[in-house]
């Protein structure tokens, strides 16, 4: 018996439970009851502990992880129609046995990976998407080895140990001095609805009004000013958190889509004014330190979006466009953007950390709070992975000189390509302060096609936007992987498909 056990936990297969029960049996009789669900389990469970001490499956993944970076460089940006057909291998019903995980992964390889978008490689310029940093890649394998839950130090103390670590170093890598909250969450819109709660809860606290108690029914009067520009976000996050879109005073703007502080409304202490760092379509960033000076004074809240554009306070050439940054009260970023650390890695940071404590904040009795960090006091969630791993990789990869390096090469390029672009005679919308470019042919049907015709290339890959109520082409230069050859040939790409 012994020994049957013993190739058992090895995981043989079927056949040894078996031969396991029928041994059972005969010593024990009838009082031995073993169902087929519990044969099963033990079958599985046999092979998935040989998996973890013969990490074979991970040695496969990481061959066929190995095979698409060294044809990352040269893969086709978006999926040609023989990759995209190749998906239908996928379509099948539930299988009702296990299958062999090896013939999985695969299969996986074989057919998925033909039919990625090459986001990570140089030549990808959509939705202002970032590659990963093969350290960040690496630093979340391991985290994902380790299964963390992110949710309370009790859980997981190196995530909470790192959790606090990155925080500290936020506000110095922005140039700010006073102390900040940080909430890792998924993305920047998850960050402005955290954001944004906390600024709901302090406005109207200071009218003697408790929301997370009261709730909105027959509060006070809040007062929400947005810039007409702001992204989708931030009105889904308003939207989510009761504050109606046609209570919204929308802020006018210039032909950048900058907000207009002479055009401000008088404020008070119950208005939250929502600016943006890095319009998604110009890069335009909002004159903070202006609009900021006019809070102060009014005791308003201000809340930056800052998803992409706010990491520019990182970078010594390019701060200067988002001066006044250390009077706003909370603000998002995205890491996956131009940090470039993997998907999902969001951050909230918050100045009033009771406002964003208390908005979050969850009770039970099975909730063990400490004297140590517990994350989800920053967070909606309360069960999350440890995405702080990848960023704080990456920010110690990097340090502060690594991340002005990035963030001035990506402007550099695209700048390059801003000025290709219109040596080729597109025209260039938008003034290129950061990382957007944004770009038009001679006419709407002539943009329309280009931009068609260029995403079917497989060359690289830009997304469409309406500006002024006409089609646009819209590059986003966010990743570190973007050579100079990539840029030139990206040009071309344009140019090609323009026709």
């Amino acid at each position: 018996m012994q020994r049957v056990a013993q190739l058992a936990w090895a995981g043989q297969g079927a056949m040894v439970v078996s031969m396991a029960l029928a041994c059972g049996r005969q010593h024990f009789g009838q009082d031995m009851h073993m169902t087929v669900p519990t044969t099963l389990w033990r079958t599985l469970q046999a092979s998935m502990l040989r998996q973890h001490q013969e990490p074979d499956l991970l040695a496969q993944a990481l061959e066929h992880a190995r095979a698409y970076l060294r044809e990352l460089p040269e893969r086709p940006v978006f999926p040609d129609e023989t990759a995209l057909a190749g998906l239908s291998v996928f379509d099948e019903p539930l299988p009702s046995s296990s299958g062999d995980p090896s013939d999985l992964l695969r299969l996986l390889h074989e057919h998925g990976s033909p039919a990625t978008v090459a986001s990570s490689g140089g030549r990808y310029f959509g939705f202002v998407t970032g590659g990963s940093w093969p350290v960040a890649l690496a630093a979340g394998w391991l985290a994902q080895v380790w299964d963390q839950n992110a949710a309370l130090h009790l859980m997981s103390p190196v995530t909470g140990k790192l959790e606090t670590v990155v925080e500290s170093w936020m506000a110095p890598l922005l140039g700010l001095e006073h102390d900040l909250a940080a909430g890792f969450v998924s993305g920047s819109s998850v960050a402005s609805l955290c954001g944004l709660a906390a600024a709901r809860y302090r406005v109207l606290q200071k009218q003697g009004w408790d929301v997370n108690r009261q709730g909105l029914q027959g509060a006070p009067p809040m007062r929400v000013l947005a810039s007409s520009a702001a992204h989708a976000t931030i009105r889904r996050a308003l939207a989510l958190l009761g504050m109606g879109m046609d209570n919204v005073e929308w802020l006018a703007v210039d032909d950048q889509g900058r907000v207009m502080p002479e055009a401000l409304p008088a404020l008070d202490s119950g208005t939250i004014v929502i600016l943006q760092a890095g319009d998604v379509r110009t890069g335009a960033f909002d004159p903070i330190a202006r609009v900021v000076e006019q809070a102060r004074r009014a005791d308003a809240w201000v809340h930056v979006d800052g998803a992409f554009g706010l990491w520019v306070a990182a970078s010594a050439s390019l701060r200067h466009l988002v001066a006044g940054l250390e009077g706003v009260h909370s603000m998002a970023l995205d890491g996956h953007k131009t940090l470039n650390t993997p998907y999902d890695s969001g951050m909230v940071l918050c100045r009033d950390r009771e406002a964003l404590e208390q908005a979050l904040h969850a009770s039970g009795s099975y909730l063990a709070y400490g004297e140590q960090r517990d994350g989800m006091l920053y967070t909606p969630e309360m069960s999350r992975r440890a995405r702080v791993v990848e960023l704080w990789a990456t920010l110690k990869y990097l340090g502060r000189d690594g991340v002005d390096a990035l963030v001035s090469a990506l402007h550099q390029h695209a700048k390059r390509l801003a000025a290709l672009l219109q040596d080729a005679d597109f025209e260039v919308l938008n003034e290129v302060v950061f990382n957007q470019v944004l770009v038009r042919c001679a006419d709407d049907a002539a943009t329309r096609r280009c931009l068609k015709r260029l995403q079917a290339s497989g060359e690289c890959w830009a997304g469409g936007a309406e500006w002024q109520n006409r089609p646009a082409i819209r590059l986003s230069v966010c990743s570190w992987a973007t050579t100079d050859d990539d840029i030139e040939r990206s040009a071309r790409a344009l140019v090609a498909a323009r026709g």
